[in-house]
């Protein structure tokens, strides 16, 4: 089954999305789209699964001109996807989720021993080991996304269009993805896989289609002609810039946040640490290590059972992100942009607004958007968001752009402290450049960063020291004097000596 793109065109309020964009998918292949955030890569997947219908141009399926007016119509003509945004019902369990279109009924009522069994297949498929009665809001968001892949393994789809699969994934996950990407392309499946992390890309695609401000720069390119220069030039109109971020430096300021024995409901034991101002800490740690159940409990989302936590040399007990910010001046940029981060349907000067609405308030306490737009003014520019107006809906945003706008209500709330959970996931390599240079701007500036990461590399370039978890255990702290190999084999060698004491 073969998929054509031809000239779709795609406008939204204020923004042109895609202009004469083309693609095709053949079978037994899997075909990369790139482009940085707001290239177009998600309207062009929402248009091929139903969910927007273009301005312009058509879509063929087998050489026959296709109309689709919703994603069932997708699915039922062999076309399915796992979007970027998760698509749950977060307190429907792993096993509805998944079989959602199609549950097994008997008598009129649904069989949900059989329902268990046949997602338990699908999970089976892509190696993930949860309970498919669980709800899913009570699943980590790399369980998640393996969610939504098993759930677009279920349509039996021959055309599957994955965006950002592994941006969450842990590296065993994400190989296991891979192996079974190669297994569907060996049945015969037509795979379009969008994805920033290059290597990967390279690794498993045949050929490779490129968009740029909406408009495609290459068009099906055999990636055996492809090298990471010429595939990143055809992205950004550019060759790659490192980022330049602060030379390291003897962590000396006061210490800005200390952690004595804590203990969380989540299950944290013996965590001490300090932080200093103006220096970024890393925690690194695999998916799953319990790095942001930590963040959550020190900006009271969960809960401290034991130990202290002093702010400026001073206990403290931080019952909600509320009373972080505002008591603390502590910030948190949620690894959940889409759900914690932003308020998707609300333009960004509100969402940007809203740290400091208590600065704005006028009489009785009302806001005005003409305050709300002032005070956003300065950190859009600065954070370089891009976007036609201020009333843009967060919603109507890239990635990387919503994560912008995300760390921008922090930077209004002007914290001391600002604790960030995996800033760069499913971000284009321009953006997470310029992202890297803020977080060290920001620091150089006298606020104190927590940085929580599960990408090797950007803890290495970022951080001033590192502190290895594990199992919701720190089980090391590694000096980072930015020399990758070094940073990195001693990091692993911590958690891989954690492993194999447990395994003895």
């Amino acid at each position: 089954m073969a998929l054509t793109v031809d000239k779709a065109s795609k406008s939204f309020p204020g923004v042109r999305a895609l202009k004469d964009a083309s693609l095709e998918l053949r079978p037994g292949e899997v075909h990369a789209l790139m482009g940085e955030n707001g290239a177009g890569k998600s309207t062009l997947i929402k248009i091929i699964t139903g969910v927007h219908r273009p301005d312009g141009g058509r879509l063929l399926l087998d050489g026959a001109e296709i109309s689709l007016s919703s994603p069932r119509d997708a699915i039922r003509l062999g076309i399915s996807a796992v979007h970027q945004e998760r698509n749950l019902i977060p307190r429907f369990s792993v096993a509805e989720n998944i079989l959602l279109e199609n549950l097994p009924r008997r008598a009129g009522l649904v069989d949900y021993a059989a329902a268990n069994a046949e997602a338990k297949k699908y999970l089976e498929m892509i190696g993930l080991t949860v309970d498919t009665r669980t709800e899913v809001r009570h699943l980590s968001v790399a369980q998640m996304q393996m969610v939504e892949i098993a759930k677009a393994l279920s349509h039996e789809a021959k055309v599957l269009l994955l965006d950002e699969p592994t941006a969450s994934l842990t590296g065993e996950e994400a190989e296991a993805l891979v192996a079974l990407i190669k297994r569907l392309k060996a049945q015969g499946a037509a795979i379009l896989f969008v994805s920033h992390k290059l290597e990967e890309v390279l690794a498993i695609s045949d050929r490779v289609t490129v968009l740029r401000d909406g408009e495609t720069t290459l068009v099906g390119e055999p990636m055996a002609n492809m090298t990471r220069g010429r595939l990143i030039e055809a992205m950004i109109g550019r060759a790659e810039r490192t980022a330049v971020v602060r030379p390291p430096k003897p962590a000396t300021g006061a210490i800005k946040l200390e952690a004595k024995a804590v203990a969380t409901a989540t299950g944290h034991r013996d965590i001490s640490f300090t932080v200093r101002r103006g220096e970024i800490l890393g925690v690194y740690g695999l998916v799953g290590a319990g790095r942001t159940e930590l963040a959550r409990a020190l900006v009271g989302k969960d809960k401290v059972t034991g130990g202290t936590l002093s702010i400026d040399g001073k206990p403290v007990t931080i019952r909600s992100v509320e009373e972080a910010l505002k008591r603390h001046h502590i910030g948190y940029l949620s690894e959940d942009r889409k759900y914690e981060g932003v308020v998707l349907l609300h333009p960004i000067r509100f969402n940007v607004a809203m740290t400091i609405w208590d600065r704005l308030a006028k009489f009785l306490g009302f806001q005005t958007a003409a305050g709300e737009r002032r005070a956003a003014e300065p950190f859009a520019r600065q954070l370089e968001i891009r976007t036609p107006s201020l009333e843009q809906a967060v919603g109507n945003l890239s990635g990387g752009n919503q994560q912008k706008v995300s760390l921008a209500k922090w930077l209004a709330a002007k914290v001391d402290l600002l604790i960030i959970d995996e800033p760069t996931v499913g971000i284009d390599i321009k953006t997470k450049t310029y992202l890297h240079e803020l977080i060290g701007e920001i620091a150089r500036g006298g606020v104190s960063v927590l940085l929580i990461s599960s990408d090797m590399p950007e803890m290495v370039v970022l951080a001033d020291r590192i502190l290895v978890m594990h199992d919701f255990r720190l089980v090391g702290e590694v000096a980072n004097d930015h020399r990758y190999d070094a940073v990195s084999k001693a990091i692993m060698g911590r958690i891989h000596a954690v492993e194999v004491d447990a395994a003895e």
